[in-house]
């Protein structure tokens, strides 16, 4: 089994932070995994993806040209890599932020409303949480028990009080797939 994933978003959408949460869940349940990240020339606001893969044998390239899932947070990011998805594979895209319908009879493509969902809790910066809850259920690859400990294992103490909320955040995006 080996697994590819491209998230895409502007800087401060947790781009990052979602891509190393499905990194260290593939590794907490014994998987292999490469987290790799790309920024724009700035930190917010700019433009950053990242790439994961995920294994049950050895991973000996983080390269890839199509991944088996897209998760997109704007525009810009649809616009980049929208059309590099395998055949069959799934798009999942913040239908808050892009209006029009995204539609390939190639892959699979789900809508999700993270901001509105996110804003929903009063908690805008979970809304990454919302398309990693969405993402979970359909792919099913993780354990919910094992994203909760990688989420607590990135909060750290210092943040340990968000845990609810994104928990919370998780839940709708699971909901509303």
């Amino acid at each position: 089994m080996i697994r590819t994933i491209r998230i895409s978003g502007f800087g401060g959408q947790g781009v990052m932070l979602t891509g190393q949460l499905l990194a260290h869940a593939a590794n907490a349940q014994g998987l292999y995994s490469l987290w790799v990240p790309t920024y724009g020339p700035e930190t917010r606001g700019g433009t950053a993806n990242c790439s994961i893969t995920i294994s049950d044998h050895p991973i000996y390239s983080p390269v890839f040209q199509n991944s088996d899932d897209l998760i997109i947070f704007n525009e810009p990011s649809l616009a980049k890599f929208g059309k590099k998805i395998k055949s069959g594979g799934n798009l999942f895209y913040n239908s808050s932020l892009i209006k029009h319908d995204v539609i390939d009879s190639d892959f699979h493509t789900y809508g999700v409303p993270m901001s509105e969902l996110a804003i929903s809790l009063d908690k805008p910066q979970v809304a990454n949480m919302v398309m990693l809850g969405a993402y979970i259920k359909v792919v099913n690859l993780f354990k919910d028990e094992v994203i909760l400990d990688s989420l607590t294992h990135f909060l750290g103490a210092k943040k340990v009080g968000m845990l609810p909320v994104n928990q919370k955040a998780l839940a709708l995006g699971s909901q509303s797939i």
